[in-house]
C-alpha cells in the first residue's frame, strides 16, 4: 500500500515507497531498475569501448581509417548529444507520458540503434548513433528519477539506494568492456556492436517483466487522480524551491568540469592505452578495451565502502553534504591525471617507449574514488531538491550538463592530438624493398607504418628508418608547403640533429575505392596518410594531463570555499535525513568503515 506525504519545507508532494515488498532492506523495484540499467549500460559502455578505436582503426582492420583527433571529436559530439537529449526526454516524461513509459520507449529505440550498428555501412553507423542518442535521452533521466521515487523524503536509504543502482550500472560497464570489447577487437567491430544490442534487449525484457513492482512510481502525474499531486503540478514555485533550483544549476557547473575530465576514458585514455601503454601481462597482450572495465570493477569493489564512509560521517554529525562530496570527488579524480602525466614522462623517456600499465590502473582507481563521491550522490541530490513537477526535467538538465562535460572531454582530447601532416606515397614497389617488409605489404594493398629518426642536415629535413637506417623522405610527398616550413621550424627549435634526433612516424593506407579495383592490386599507388612527430605529440599529451589536473583542482577547491553559502540555498534539504528511517535495513553499505 502506498501513501503520499508533503515535504513541508518545499511544498513538494512526493510518493512514498512504491511497494511494501522489500529485498535486502530496499524496495524490490530498485532491483528491477538495477538490472534494467545494468543491461542498458552493458550496451552503452560496450559500444563506447569500441567507438573511438573503431573509427581510428585502419580500413584494412575493419575500421573507418580516421585520425585520432577526428575520432575523438566525433566521440565528443556523440556523447554530448546522448546526454543533452535527456532534457527533451525529461520534458516528454513530465509533460506527456510519464517516466515509466519514457523508459520503455527509450529501451525499444536503443535496441534498434545498437542492432543497426551491427550493419557494415556508413548509413547504418550514423543512423545507429542517432537512434542511441534518442533512446538514451528517453531512458537515462527517467529511470534515475524513478529510483528516487521509491523512497520517502528524508529516507537515509535514498543515497544508499542510488549507490546500489550505481553498482548495477558498473556491473554492466565492467562486463561489457571485457566481453563486447574482446569480441569487437578480436572477432570484428560490428560483432561487438551487435552484442551490445543483445544486452539492451535483455534489459528491456527485465523492465517489462518487472512492471508489477513499479506500479506506483514513474506514472504521469498530469493524469493523476491524487488531489495533492494535481495541486503540486499547477502550483508556482516557492522561494525555497527557486533557491534549490539555483543551487542545482550551480552544482551542474562542477558536473561539466568533472565529466569533462572523467570522460577522457573513452577517448584520449582509450587511444593512449592502445598506443603507449605496455599491456603485456605474463607474455599475453591485454586488449586496450579491457582498461575500460577497470573503472567499473573498482566501483563494484569500493562503491559500498565510499558510500559507508560518507554515511558514517553523516550519522556522526560531520560535514557530509552532497556539495562537499562533489568538490572532494572532483579533486580526487583530477589527481589521476597527475599519474597520467607520470605515464607520459615514462613513455617519452625513450623513442617510441611505453608506460607501465600501473600508471593507468592507478589513474582509473583515483577516477573511481572521485566518481563515487561525486556522481551517485549528485543523482540523489537532484531528487531531494528538484520540485516534483520538474523532477524529470531537472534530471534531464543534470544529464545535459553531463553531456556538455562529454563535449568538453572531446574538445580537450582533440587538443591533445597534434595536427597530423598529410602525406602521399610516391614510391614504386621496387623503391620500397628493404623497408621493414613494406614491399610485401604493398603487394597485399596493406597499410604501411614506418618509424624514423627525424632531424635537419644542412638545412634539409632527413628521415631515416629506425631499424634499417634507410632514407625515407623520398618515398613520400608532404601535401602542404606550409607544413614543410612548420616541420623545419620544429626541428630547428628543438635542435634536432643526427646525434640528437626527434622521431616521426609515417603511416599510409591505400584508398578504399582503389582497393576495390583488381587491376590496381599491389601497384603501390593511391596511398595517403599522415606524418606525426612523436616528441611533439608526447609533449602535447603531457600538457593536457597537467591542464586537466589543474582545472579539476581549481573547481573542486572553489566548491569547498563557497560550501556554506551554497548550502544555505538548499534550505536544509539534507539536514533531516534518517528521520523517516527506522534502521531495520537488511543490506548495509559498509557502515562499519
Amino acid at each position: 500500500m502506498s501513501e503520499s506525504i508533503v515535504d513541508k519545507t518545499s511544498g513538494v508532494n512526493e510518493k512514498c515507497v512504491a511497494s511494501d515488498k522489500e529485498l535486502f532492506g530496499h524496495p524490490v523495484g530498485l532491483f528491477i531498475l538495477f538490472f534494467t540499467e545494468m543491461w542498458e549500460r552493458f550496451s552503452y559502455y560496450g559500444m563506447r569501448a569500441l567507438l573511438v578505436l573503431y573509427m581510428a582503426s585502419t580500413i584494412e582492420d575493419g575500421g573507418l581509417g580516421w585520425t585520432n583527433a577526428s575520432a575523438i571529436q566525433l566521440y565528443g559530439w556523440y556523447t554530448m548529444l546522448v546526454y543533452v537529449m535527456s532534457i527533451p526526454g525529461g520534458i516528454i516524461a513530465d509533460k506527456l507520458i510519464g517516466q515509466k513509459k519514457s523508459v520503455l520507449y527509450g529501451g525499444i529505440i536503443l535496441v534498434a540503434g545498437h542492432s543497426i550498428l551491427a550493419i557494415e555501412q556508413m548509413w547504418a553507423f550514423y543512423s545507429g548513433l542517432g537512434l542511441i542518442i534518442l533512446g538514451v535521452g528517453m531512458l537515462k533521466p527517467n529511470i534515475s528519477t524513478m529510483v528516487g521515487g521509491l523512497y520517502k523524503q528524508g529516507d537515509l536509504r535514498r543515497d544508499k539506494g542510488f549507490t546500489i543502482f550505481y553498482i548495477g550500472i558498473n556491473i554492466g560497464a565492467f562486463l561489457s568492456a571485457l566481453i563486447v570489447g574482446y569480441v569487437g577487437e578480436t572477432i570484428g567491430w560490428h560483432y561487438g556492436f551487435g552484442l551490445a544490442g543483445i544486452g539492451m534487449a535483455l534489459g528491456l525484457i527485465v523492465y517489462v517483466a518487472g512492471q508489477k513492482h513499479l506500479k506506483h512510481v514513474g506514472n504521469f502525474i498530469g493524469a493523476s487522480q491524487n488531489e495533492e499531486e494535481k495541486a503540486a503540478a499547477k502550483k508556482p514555485l516557492t522561494k525555497v524551491e527557486k533557491d534549490r533550483v539555483i543551487v542545482l544549476l550551480i552544482s551542474f557547473l562542477i558536473i561539466i568540469v568533472f565529466w569533462g575530465a572523467f570522460e577522457q576514458a573513452g577517448g584520449l585514455l582509450n587511444i593512449y592505452a592502445q598506443d603507449k601503454v605496455d599491456r603485456s601481462v605474463f607474455g599475453w597482450e591485454m586488449p586496450a578495451t579491457w582498461f575500460q572495465s577497470f573503472n567499473a570493477f573498482f566501483i563494484i569493489v569500493f562503491g559500498t565502502v565510499v558510500a559507508g564512509y560518507w554515511a558514517n560521517r553523516k550519522l556522526k554529525g560531520k560535514e557530509s553534504s552532497t556539495l562537499l562530496k562533489m568538490g572532494v570527488g572532483t579533486i580526487i579524480m583530477g589527481l589521476g591525471f597527475l599519474l597520467m602525466a607520470g605515464a607520459s614522462q615514462e613513455a617519452s623517456s625513450v623513442a617510441y617507449g611505453s608506460a607501465s600499465f600501473w600508471w593507468l590502473t592507478g589513474a582509473y582507481l583515483l577516477h573511481t574514488i572521485g566518481e563515487l563521491c561525486a556522481s551517485p550522490t549528485a543523482l540523489s541530490f537532484i531528487t531531494k531538491l528538484a520540485p516534483v513537477k520538474y523532477a524529470s526535467i531537472m534530471m534531464g538538465v543534470y544529464f545535459a550538463a553531463t553531456g556538455f562535460g562529454n563535449k568538453l572531454a572531446g574538445s580537450i582530447g582533440e587538443a591533445s592530438q597534434t595536427e597530423p601532416t598529410k602525406i602521399e606515397m610516391i614510391a614504386s614497389v621496387d623503391e620500397l624493398t628493404g623497408y621493414n617488409g613494406a614491399d610485401t605489404l604493398v603487394a597485399k594493398d596493406a597499410a604501411i607504418s614506418l618509424k624514423t629518426q627525424f632531424y635537419l642536415e644542412n638545412g634539409n629535413v632527413v628521415a631515416k628508418e629506425l631499424t634499417t637506417g634507410k632514407p625515407v623522405m623520398d618515398l613520400f610527398k608532404i601535401a602542404s608547403v606550409d607544413k614543410v616550413k612548420e616541420i623545419n621550424e620544429v626541428l630547428t627549435e628543438r635542435k634536432a640533429t643526427s646525434e640528437n634526433p626527434l622521431h616521426a612516424t609515417f603511416s599510409v593506407e591505400k584508398d578504399k575505392e582503389a582497393k576495390k579495383i583488381k587491376a590496381n592490386k599491389g601497384d603501390a599507388k593511391d596511398y595517403s596518410g599522415t606524418l606525426i612527430i612523436e616528441e611533439v605529440q608526447s609533449e602535447q599529451e603531457f600538457n593536457i594531463f597537467v591542464f586537466i589536473f589543474l582545472l579539476t583542482l581549481v573547481f573542486g577547491v572553489l566548491i569547498i570555499i563557497f560550501l556554506k553559502k551554497l548550502k544555505k540555498l538548499t534550505h536544509g534539504a539534507e539536514d533531516h535525513e534518517g528521520e523517516n528511517f527506522d534502521g531495520t535495513e537488511g543490506f548495509e553499505l559498509a557502515e562499519e568503515v
